[in-house]
């Protein structure tokens, strides 16, 4: 099972937040910029030697400014421990400044060769991207950009690529990844976790991610701003806590799952299996005729009542706790009645796939619900584009939160919990669970959650993070490609008994 993230921060930071995080520690704890900078050589070089533990040929590209400075240090080590560094900076090391002028000295003292960039293929077992760090916000050109595409190259051929901070050209607040940005087998990045790291394009960017403090005390981060926290198993073991010796069904929620249309019931069914297996007391489901005597003889736990299209469910909606609607549901007649209903209900609901696009045909604010797009969907919803949302996830989040007066999950890597106090960041789940049905399960998840007397923020994002370590275990029992999202449902069992695990 993967617990890598549990290792990481819970807190996370924009790159401006980030960077006054750093002045702190040398203005007012007194620390040396260029100490710091060692400390952070190590912290990186350390991390490579982990994966790449043979010395070889390594290359390592230095950009100016600070970043830069951190990989002369780290060729410094390389060499140290023995392997062949070849170093290409992409300013004349000679009019290089500040704390890194004193890394490019130790470099040389240490027998070190500052060459110019070469533009040349780059024939190594390890390239070192240490072009930029966390200040791009634009497209970058010239040495640089054909840097970049000389380490992506190295990639591709078959050498590691180890980025320091941040694979540059990715945007180190949205996750937005320029026209030229580096491919990272695993990053190092310090003081604190960026959220352009942990979203949208960035974790693609960065591959394996590690994280050092570089000794930072913790009062550098008491009430310090920051952006986002993660969801942690911590949290999850504080939310969904053994339940008493004497509950009974009643007391775990009664979620109705509202779709399946004709030819579309595996939908709503997923979503209720997903609902059971979270610990919701009582399911029932409202679908298409069609599919509720094969589902209840499927999954005989499920109370299943199939809605013929003149008839209404006020009785099923007036008997449940929660709400889980759009799975399946379509868009004709017989899924728009049903989407009206559960609107001039006053229950809890939570909103995915058809029922999303019913609300971005006719968008208003309800409150006391959440809300689960994908990308696309989003786009509907605020009416622009999926690259657009792509360019900035916290944005979008935040935007329809506020637009629909709901609690918002932005699925996708790095998935994002916009609530009215708080914006979650989830970084575990795993690329095998994009394949249709799993946003489904999701939804099951959630309203389970809810149901259970979870509040409709602590319920989304707990969900969002059982759902995603689920997806992990079941990809770590046998792959990622080929997952599909009925696997995860013995696992989602697992995940929601924390104190078990």
């Amino acid at each position: 099972m993967r617990d890598s993230s549990d290792y990481l921060p819970e807190v996370v930071y924009e790159a401006s937040q980030v960077s006054a995080l750093d002045a702190r520690f040398i203005d007012d704890f007194g620390v040396d910029g260029y100490e710091l900078m060692q400390r952070a050589a190590r912290a990186a070089f350390d991390e490579l030697a982990h994966y790449w533990a043979m010395p070889g040929r390594m290359t390592v590209l230095c950009g100016p400014g600070n970043n830069g400075g951190d990989g002369f240090l780290v060729a410094s080590l390389a060499m140290a421990a023995g392997w062949t560094v070849t170093l290409e900076s992409l300013v004349d090391a000679d009019e290089i400044g500040g704390d890194a002028a004193r890394a490019v000295k130790r470099f040389r003292e240490t027998g070190g060769l500052v060459s110019p960039f070469a533009d040349t293929a780059i024939e190594a077992d390890v390239v070192v991207d240490a072009l930029l760090g966390t200040g791009v916000n634009r497209d970058v050109e010239g040495d640089i950009a054909r840097a970049i595409e000389r380490i992506n190259d190295a990639g591709d051929r078959g050498a590691g690529v180890f980025a320091v901070d941040i694979p540059s050209g990715i945007d180190a607040t949205t996750g937005h990844v320029w026209r030229h940005a580096v491919r990272a087998d695993a990053t190092t990045t310090f003081i604190g976790l960026k959220l352009g790291m942990l979203t949208g394009e960035g974790p693609a960017h960065c591959g394996e991610l590690a994280f050092s403090a570089l000794d930072a005390p913790d009062a550098l981060y008491r009430d310090a701003p920051y952006v986002a926290r993660r969801l942690t198993h911590r949290a999850l073991r504080r939310a969904l806590v053994p339940r008493s010796r004497n509950v009974h069904k009643g007391d775990n929620g009664h979620v109705l799952c509202i779709g399946g249309n004709r030819g579309f019931g595996g939908a709503i069914r997923m979503t209720a299996e997903a609902a059971l297996r979270s610990g919701a007391g009582l399911v029932s489901v409202a679908c298409h005729p069609d599919h509720a005597g094969a589902m209840s003889q499927a999954r005989p736990e499920l109370m299943c009542r199939g809605i013929a299209p003149d008839e209404r469910p006020e009785a099923l909606i007036a008997a449940a706790d929660v709400l889980a609607i759009g799975p399946g549901l379509g868009a004709d007649d017989w899924g728009r009645a049903l989407w009206q209903a559960a609107m001039d209900s006053d229950k809890p609901l939570v909103v995915d796939a058809d029922a999303l696009n019913q609300l971005a045909q006719a968008p208003r604010a309800r409150g006391r619900w959440i809300l689960t797009p994908h990308p696309g969907e989003a786009g509907r919803l605020l009416g622009c584009s999926t690259a657009e949302v792509m360019d900035d996830r916290v944005g979008t989040a935040q935007a329809i939160a506020r637009r629909y007066d709901a609690v918002t999950v932005l699925k996708g890597a790095g998935s994002l919990i916009a609530t009215p106090e708080e914006l979650w960041l989830c970084t575990d789940g795993n690329p095998g669970m994009a394949v249709g049905g799993m946003g489904d399960l999701l939804t099951g998840v959630i309203a389970a959650l809810h149901g259970q007397g979870l509040d409709i923020g602590t319920a989304a994002g707990m969900g969002v993070y059982v759902h995603a370590r689920a997806g992990d275990a079941a990809a770590d029992a046998a792959g990622q490609r080929g997952l599909l999202p009925m696997d995860l449902l013995d696992w989602l069992r697992h995940y929601v008994n924390p104190a078990r695990t």
